[in-house]
């Protein structure tokens, strides 16, 4: 699937720091880095747990690099969410030097 400009999406130095960052990415890359308030939801669980998802406030899309992001982020607007892809995923996080952490205690990097 191609995506265009038909998908919102925000640049990672853009995403509010209160705002609902939304991870879709699996278990292994959200253990090597993730933004500390970040809620984690693998892409393959969303259909189980979108209730989780608020409808109440914009919702920022990220994963490693963007694509599974935009994916997700074409779906719940869809289905009634309002939701913004986090161009470049967490490459472009670690880039603008946006807060990370790790589930190991050591340094978080991208995976």
């Amino acid at each position: 699937m191609i995506f265009g400009e038909d998908v919102p999406a925000v640049g990672a130095a853009d995403v509010p720091p209160d705002g609902y960052l939304l991870d879709v990415r699996e278990q292994d890359e959200w253990d090597a880095g993730h933004a500390p308030e970040a809620v984690h939801i693998p892409m393959g669980q969303l259909g189980d747990r979108a209730g989780e998802i608020p409808r109440d406030q914009e919702v920022f899309v990220i994963c490693r690099s963007g694509q599974r992001s935009a994916q997700v982020t074409v779906a719940l607007n869809q289905a009634g969410w309002l939701v913004r892809n986090v161009d470049g995923g967490m490459k472009s996080w670690a880039e603008a030097g946006r807060p990370m952490e790790c589930a190991g205690g050591g340094p978080p990097y991208v995976a």
